[in-house]
């Protein structure tokens, strides 16, 4: 795993994560965290290239921890990728795109996510 760029994965689902995980690990060296709280510990220690973050979760959502990421100098620039459950429920949520490019996430994806296209979205902004 030396000299590949990391991808941190921050989701509550361990099924989406292993998913996640078997895409990406293609090209990247990924880690992973269980909620917001625990995400944000596992970026500031570990310096992801990129972090892909959903968006409703236990301990703190994906909106307010990337919030907390983009405005601590250490994590700032580490582009988020927000993936989200709740894509068709934009009008009547507090989780839309808006609140989620408002808080500087760089992509917003929808679930059920194709692995395929989340490959190709984070190795964009990885480059």
């Amino acid at each position: 795993m030396e000299g590949r760029r990391k991808v941190l994965v921050i989701d509550d689902e361990p099924d989406l994560v292993e998913m996640i995980r078997m895409a990406l690990e293609r090209m990247f060296e990924v880690i992973t965290a269980f909620n917001g709280k625990e995400g944000i510990e596992r970026a500031r220690a570990d310096r992801p290239d990129a972090i892909v973050l959903d968006v409703m979760m236990p301990e703190k959502d994906g909106f307010t921890a990337c919030k907390e990421l983009k405005e601590d100098p250490a994590t700032a620039s580490i582009p988020v990728l927000i993936l989200t459950g709740v894509a068709e429920h934009f009008g009547r949520s507090k989780y839309h795109r808006m609140g989620g490019m408002e808080i500087e996430a760089e992509d917003f994806i929808p679930k059920p996510v194709d692995p395929n296209e989340l490959l190709r979205r984070v190795s964009a902004l990885i480059k």
